[in-house]
C-alpha cells in the first residue's frame, strides 16, 4: 500500500498527547483508514511513545489482527493497518510490568469495539499495571460512569478487579469482558440533569496504610457525608474498601444518576501524602455538588469519552457539557479527520452543548 492511500495524523495537534494515538488508532480500525501519525507527543518534555502509549497501541493490534509498525518506546512516527476483514480474537492476555494505567489502555478498545460484530464475548486478561493512575480513569469510575452510558447505547463491558494496582509499582490483575452491539448502537442525548436522588461512592484504600486510631476511609466518607448533606440534602450510599496491592494508595469515586439517565461523577481523585483525609473527601464532595447545582449531566472526563461514540452512531446525538476543553477541542478535530459526521458546539451562559 502506498503512502499516498495512508491518513497523516500530526501527533502533535492541539494538547499533543497520547489521546491522540488512542482515538487514532480505534478510528483507523473503526473506520477502515490506514494511518500515519508523525511528531508523536512532540511538544512534551520526553517526545515519542512512552511505554502505556505503546502498550496500547500493540494490544489493539493484537485483538483486531491489525498491522501496526515496528515501535518502542521514544518512537516519535507511526503506521497502523486496520484488517479489514474484522477477525478479532475471542481472547488475548497482557503483562504490565509498571503501574500504566489500565484505563487508558482499554481507551482505543472500548471505541474499537464499536464496529465489532462477533465474536459475542471477547476476554482481556491483564496482569500488571494501575486501576488507578494520574490523569487517567480508574477502573471503578469506568464501571459505574463510563460503561453503563456504552451500554445504556448498546455495547457491554465488565470489569472484574481481582487485585488493584497504585504507582509506582501497578501489579493490577483485571479480567475485563466485551460483549459488542448486536444491533445499531442507541443515540446519546444528555442535555438535561433532572432530578438526583442519591450519591454513590467508593473508596478504595490499600491495608498498608491502615491505622489502629486513625481511620482513613471514616474519615474520607464522613466529610464527603457532611458535605452532601449540607449543600444538597440527598441520600449517600458510600463504601469504603481495604485492599491488597503491591503499593499503597488510596483511590476516591462519587457518581450519580439522574432520572433522565445522565450519570455526573467526580472522576477519579487519589490521595497523596499531603493531602488530609478531610481534605481528599471536601475536594471530592465539591466536585460532584458544582455539577448538580449547575444541572450538568455528565462530567468533562465522560464527555472526552462519549465524542468518539457520538461520531460513530448513525443518529443524532448531542451532550450538555460545563465547559470546552483542549483535550475536547483536540478529540473533536480528530474526529473530522475519519468520518463526514460534522459537529456544533453551541455556547450558552454557563454551558456548552456539543451537537453531532
Amino acid at each position: 500500500m502506498s503512502n499516498k492511500n495512508y491518513l497523516e495524523i500530526d501527533g502533535s495537534l492541539g494538547e499533543g498527547g497520547g489521546a491522540i494515538l488512542r482515538l487514532s488508532a480505534a478510528y483507523s480500525f473503526l473506520f477502515k483508514k490506514p494511518i500515519t501519525i508523525k511528531n508523536i507527543r512532540a511538544n512534551r518534555p520526553n517526545p515519542g511513545l512512552r511505554l502505556q502509549h505503546l502498550l496500547g497501541l500493540k494490544t489493539l493490534a493484537d485483538l483486531t489482527n491489525s498491522k501496526l509498525s515496528n515501535c518502542n518506546v521514544g518512537t516519535e512516527e507511526i503506521t497502523f493497518i486496520p484488517n479489514i476483514k474484522n477477525e478479532i480474537k475471542s481472547n488475548i492476555s497482557l503483562n504490565i510490568n509498571t503501574a500504566a494505567s489500565i484505563g487508558l489502555l482499554l481507551q482505543p478498545i472500548q471505541i474499537a469495539c464499536l464496529g465489532f460484530k462477533k465474536p459475542e464475548k471477547i476476554e482481556i486478561k491483564i496482569r500488571g499495571g494501575g486501576t488507578f493512575g494520574k490523569w487517567a480513569p480508574g477502573l471503578n469510575y469506568l464501571k459505574a460512569v463510563t460503561y453503563k452510558i456504552f451500554e445504556a447505547s448498546g455495547v457491554k463491558f465488565k470489569i472484574d478487579i481481582l487485585k488493584h494496582g497504585f504507582y509506582p509499582k501497578g501489579g493490577a490483575q483485571v479480567n475485563c469482558y466485551i460483549y459488542p452491539p448486536l444491533k445499531t448502537l442507541n443515540p446519546i442525548n444528555l442535555t438535561e440533569l433532572g432530578n438526583v436522588q442519591r450519591i454513590n461512592g467508593d473508596i478504595i484504600i490499600t491495608n498498608q496504610l491502615r491505622r489502629n486510631r486513625d481511620n482513613i476511609g471514616t474519615r474520607i466518607r464522613k466529610t464527603i457525608q457532611q458535605r452532601l448533606k449540607r449543600d444538597l440534602n440527598v441520600e449517600t450510599d458510600i463504601k469504603f474498601t481495604w485492599v491488597d496491592s503491591i503499593s499503597p494508595g488510596v483511590g476516591v469515586t462519587l457518581w450519580a444518576q439522574s432520572d433522565t439517565g445522565g450519570i455526573i461523577s467526580t472522576g477519579t481523585i487519589l490521595g497523596d501524602k499531603r493531602t488530609s483525609s478531610e481534605k481528599l473527601g471536601n475536594i471530592s464532595a465539591q466536585k460532584i455538588i458544582s455539577s448538580i447545582q449547575n444541572e450538568i449531566p455528565i462530567d468533562n472526563y465522560l464527555s472526552d469519552q462519549l465524542i468518539p461514540l457520538m461520531a460513530y452512531i448513525e443518529e443524532k446525538s448531542c451532550i450538555k457539557v460545563s465547559e470546552i476543553t483542549n483535550h475536547t477541542r483536540t478529540n473533536l478535530e480528530l474526529t473530522k479527520r475519519f468520518t463526514k459526521k460534522d459537529y456544533e458546539i453551541v455556547k450558552f451562559n454557563n454551558f456548552y452543548k456539543i451537537h453531532f
